[in-house]
């Protein structure tokens, strides 16, 4: 049986199997020379390239929403305390076939 290769394209998505070493980590993440995506080290597709400073505003428009999130899950949802506490009560559906 013939071995298959590890690392290549399928369809114009890179894909890598080989095991990663923390050198080839490191050097794909950061790399000058490239634009915003860069091949992933390890696994299918691509990752952002750290040294394009176009990756950092997407790191803190993520970062801003994802802390955006965690505090309105924290003051109770939408912010209307008063407003979530009404709505737990039953409520009556009338469906008229005519």
């Amino acid at each position: 049986m013939a071995d298959k290769p590890s690392s290549g394209e399928i369809l114009g998505i890179p894909y890598n199997f080989e095991r990663p070493s923390l050198g080839r980590l490191l050097s794909s993440y950061w790399q000058p020379g490239e634009g915003m995506l860069v091949e992933k080290p390890f696994g299918i597709g691509y990752t952002l390239n750290l040294a394009n400073w176009r990756s950092w505003v997407v790191l803190a428009v993520a970062g801003g929403l994802y802390y955006q999130q965690t505090q309105s899950a924290a003051a109770g949802g939408d912010g209307d305390g008063d407003a979530a506490e009404a709505d737990d009560g039953p409520v009556e559906v009338i469906v008229d076939d005519d």
